[in-house]
C-alpha cells in the first residue's frame, strides 16, 4: 500500500499535470486515462493476488534452488568421502601387492636355496655312491686277482708236485694225511 501511494505522488507531481489544457482530471487528457488504466491494472493484479502468487512462485523457486544446492553439496560430500575411501583402498591394495611381491621374492629365494641344498645333497650322495662302487669294484678286482693267483699257484704246484711225485711218495703222503686227520678228530 505504501508503495502504491508513492507511485501516485510521483505521478501527481509530474509535468504532465501542468501541461494539459483541459486539466489533469479530464477524460480528454490521455495521461489521466493512462494513469487510471494503470491504477486499475495494478488494482486487478492486487485483487487476484498476483504479487502474492509471484512471490510464492519465486519463494518456491528459491526453495527448489536451495534444495538442489543442498543436494549438490550432500552429493559432493558423499563423492569426496567415496574418493577418500577409494584412495585408502587403493593405497591398501598397493601395500598388499608390495607385501605379496616381497613374500614371493622371499619364497623364490628360499626355493632357490632349497634347490641348491637338494642339488648339493644329490651330488654328495652320488659321489659317495660312486666311491662305494669304486671300492666294491676294487675289492672285486683284488678278489678276482687273488682267485686267479691261487688257481695259477695251485696249477703250478700241481705240475711241480706231479713232476716230482712217485707212487711210493704219493702213498706215504696219503697215509700221513689220514693219520693227521684221525689224530685231529679224536
Amino acid at each position: 500500500m505504501r508503495n502504491t501511494l508513492t507511485v501516485l505522488f510521483v505521478l501527481a507531481a509530474s509535468p504532465a499535470l501542468a501541461a494539459t489544457e483541459y486539466g489533469f482530471f479530464s477524460l480528454k487528457n490521455t495521461d489521466f486515462i493512462v494513469l487510471c488504466a494503470f491504477i486499475l491494472f495494478i488494482g486487478i493484479l492486487i485483487y487476484f493476488k498476483v504479487p502474492a502468487t509471484l512471490s510464492k512462485m519465486l519463494d518456491d523457486r528459491a526453495a527448489g534452488i536451495q534444495k538442489e544446492l543442498d543436494d549438490a553439496k550432500a552429493l559432493r560430500e558423499e563423492a569426496q568421502s567415496l574418493l577418500a575411501s577409494y584412495e585408502r583402498k587403493q593405497k591398501d591394495v598397493e601395500e598388499q601387492a608390495e607385501r605379496i611381491v616381497a613374500h614371493a621374492k622371499a619364497e623364490a629365494e628360499r626355493s632357490a636355496e632349497q634347490a641348491k641344498d637338494d642339488i648339493q645333497r644329490s651330488v654328495t650322495r652320488r659321489l659317495e655312491s660312486a666311491k662305494d662302487q669304486l671300492e666294491s669294484a676294487k675289492a672285486a678286482a683284488i678278489k678276482d686277482v687273488r682267485d686267479r693267483s691261487v688257481a695259477v699257484a695251485v696249477a703250478a704246484a700241481r705240475e711241480v708236485v706231479a713232476g716230482q711225485m712217485t707212487a711210493q711218495r704219493a702213498n706215504k703222503l696219503v697215509d700221513d694225511a689220514i693219520a693227521e686227520v684221525d689224530a685231529k678228530l679224536h
